[in-house]
């Protein structure tokens, strides 16, 4: 019923708009039509008067019986052809001719009427005033029978201003009927648009409502409608697409976090058990459990510590920035140079003094920290990791190489999903190469471990370069 009201408002709102363009535009078109067909009728009426008074000129000079009835005659042919009411009178204002064969007119004096008074002194008189004896308001024209600069009479027309009346209002009869059909025209046009809106608006609230009961999968239809409501619909089916990720990566996180954290728990909670059942007996035992302890929380803390870091990495959206990677590669190695060499790995950096990229803040120095730490972990005594930068084809490729044991094909596809560890000891938190690669795809570069050729493992990532 809401929808409902909504559309009949929409359509009413639009029917009215239209009606006050339409006012707004026939109002003043109606009076104008008015006038202007006024004056085409009195202009006519002037035309033919001064025709009939260019032919009555001769008949009025000569002033005889037979040009009388020759002019009559004429003024009755122009009355039976559809024209105004005739009456002609010769100087004096005497009625010599009329249209109607009314012979009590003839003769009679017109020199009463203003008009006829207005024509013989040689002016040209038009207006509408009430005729007494038609009963009924008339339109007029008159003008002087000139002969040079002599006035031998004058012709006046007269015409039924209710014709006028007549053909004005048939006029705007059909005006208005045009006005109506636009306004309902408006009213349909109205109806349809705001149903096809409503309808779309009411699909659109229902996948939402499907959205907010769990249904994720749901999507709004982004092919119909107007283009402003295909963009709205493409948005939200935006929004619920990172809205079903986001949800997809948080069940994920916690599946995965309980499962990650309920092996060091147990282990931690049965050392204490066990130290504490041995502090009084053996106390050396004892302490043996707690030094077990100790590294199981320490582990613990770096699964938490490592979690916390991928949480925060995928849920950022911070903006790229330009970054020197072959200074960040030379910062790190200095960094790490002292761990290797309590190792007896050597550490080397190969590349250009310069590389920039376009990368998330810090991305490269974690990137590179644990490729590090894995190679180190993983690399003999006696060894050397080479740390390399390198451009190619608009990119900047970073190489930790290491002489360590490598990894088969089916390691390397997934050594950077969460909680993966390739090693049969269980060392290690599964999350160093996860991290990699979230950071690596917020900084839209792609990371890869492959084969060194002579032995050992080639961790990679390909950033884009900053221009």
């Amino acid at each position: 019923m809401r929808r409902a009201g909504v559309k009949w408002r929409f359509t009413a709102i639009l029917m009215i708009v239209a009606l006050i363009v339409v006012l707004v535009q026939d109002i003043p078109l109606s009076a104008q039509l008015r006038v202007v067909e006024r004056d085409r009728i009195i202009t006519s009426l002037e035309r033919d008067a001064f025709i009939l008074a260019g032919r009555s000129e001769e008949s009025l000079e000569s002033a005889t019986d037979t040009d009388h009835a020759v002019i009559a005659e004429l003024a009755r042919q122009y009355r039976a052809a559809g024209g105004s009411r005739v009456v002609i009178v010769d100087s004096s204002g005497t009625a010599l001719v009329t249209s109607d064969d009314d012979s009590a007119s003839v003769g009679a004096s017109y020199l009463s009427r203003p008009e006829i008074a207005t024509a013989l002194t040689g002016q040209i008189a038009t207006g509408e005033r009430f005729s007494d004896t038609l009963d009924e308001q008339l339109l007029y024209v008159t003008v002087p029978v000139l002969s040079g600069a002599r006035i031998f009479g004058a012709v006046r027309l007269t015409y039924p201003a209710q014709v006028l009346t007549d053909t004005l209002n048939q006029r705007l009869l059909t005006l208005w009927l045009v006005a109506l059909t636009t306004v309902l025209l408006a009213g349909i046009v109205g109806l349809v648009l705001s149903t096809t809106i409503t309808r779309t608006l009411e699909k659109l609230e229902e996948t939402t409502g499907h959205l907010a009961e769990g249904r994720l999968h749901v999507r709004a239809d982004d092919r119909t409608g107007a283009p402003e409501l295909r963009s709205l619909s493409r948005s939200f089916n935006v929004m619920a697409e990172r809205l079903d990720a986001l949800l997809e990566q948080q069940r994920t996180f916690a599946s995965n976090a309980s499962h990650q954290l309920r092996t060091p728990l147990t282990a931690l909670r049965l050392r204490l058990e066990s130290a504490r059942v041995l502090i009084d007996t053996d106390p050396a035992g004892a302490a043996d459990r707690m030094l077990t302890a100790e590294a199981e929380a320490e582990r613990l803390g770096e699964i938490i510590e490592g979690l916390l870091l991928l949480s925060r990495t995928e849920s950022s959206s911070a903006p790229l920035e330009t970054v020197d990677l072959a200074a960040v590669a030379r910062a790190r190695v200095d960094h790490w140079l002292p761990l290797a060499q309590e190792s007896g790995v050597a550490l080397d950096f190969r590349g250009p003094r310069s590389a920039t990229i376009s990368a998330v803040a810090t991305a490269a120095d974690q990137i590179i920290d644990n490729y590090l730490d894995n190679a180190l972990t993983h690399s003999p005594s006696g060894t050397t990791i080479v740390v390399q930068t390198e451009e190619s084809d608009g990119s900047v490729v970073l190489h930790v190489l290491d002489q360590g044991p490598g990894m088969p094909p089916e390691e390397r596809a997934q050594a950077f999903e969460r909680f993966w560890r390739g090693r049969p000891d269980g060392a290690g938190n599964g999350l160093g190469l996860a991290i990699v690669a979230q950071l690596a795809s917020a900084s839209g570069a792609t990371v890869h471990l492959d084969d060194r050729p002579g032995g050992g493992l080639d961790a990679s990532v390909r950033f884009s370069a900053s221009s």
